[in-house]
């Protein structure tokens, strides 16, 4: 017997539920959103939920990627006009800020479900290489391997940012502390 495929409705009413999910989750966690939250927020029935969506894992994946979307477009704002190392610091530390709260909001979920981390690895290897080929071809850090150097960029940020979450230290704090040893790891770059 063949198995019967089901067709999902995508609509306003998809946006509503994913924006309410994110709104939730802001404001109380990924582990504590339930369909039955949100059926009551937006006071719809279960039916128009299960229409659009086959469990509350995929809103949050949805949820969870537009999250990690606009965590991404930290980097992106690079001015290669501006200075470089004062560039990198902000940049890591903005991109600290947002996923530090973004853990903060999705810990539970991410150590679940964290079913992109290949692609947002990759993604961000490629643009700390990037960034770092910038600068040594414009003569402001030493000759490094971009590729070994842009890994140990990434676990360094990871890394922070997973025991200061897994530790709860206040926002604040973390990134004042990130901040004063990552510029001790820019000025060891430099040329």
């Amino acid at each position: 017997m063949a198995e019967k495929t089901v067709t999902l409705i995508s609509d306003d009413m998809s946006k509503r539920i994913i924006d309410t999910a994110a709104f939730m989750v802001t404001a109380h966690g990924a582990s504590s959103i339930t369909v039955r939250k949100i059926l009551k927020e937006l006071d719809i029935t279960n039916r128009v939920f299960y229409n659009r969506f086959h469990n509350i894992d995929e809103v949050l994946e949805i949820v969870y990627r537009d999250t990690i979307l606009k965590i991404r477009e930290s980097i992106t704002k690079f001015d290669p006009k501006k200075d470089f190392f004062t560039q990198a610091a902000d940049i890591v530390a903005d991109t600290l800020i947002m996923s530090y709260d973004n853990k903060m909001q999705f810990n539970d979920y991410v150590f679940r479900n964290d079913s992109i981390s290949k692609d947002n690895y990759e993604w961000w290897r490629s643009e700390i290489k990037k960034l770092l080929i910038f600068a040594v071809d414009n003569g402001l850090i030493k000759n490094v391997d971009c590729d070994v150097l842009s890994y140990s960029i990434w676990c360094f940020c990871r890394g922070y940012n997973a025991d200061a979450v897994g530790r709860k230290l206040p926002r604040e704090e973390a990134v004042a502390n990130f901040k004063y040893s990552f510029g001790i790891f820019l000025d060891g770059m430099r040329k």
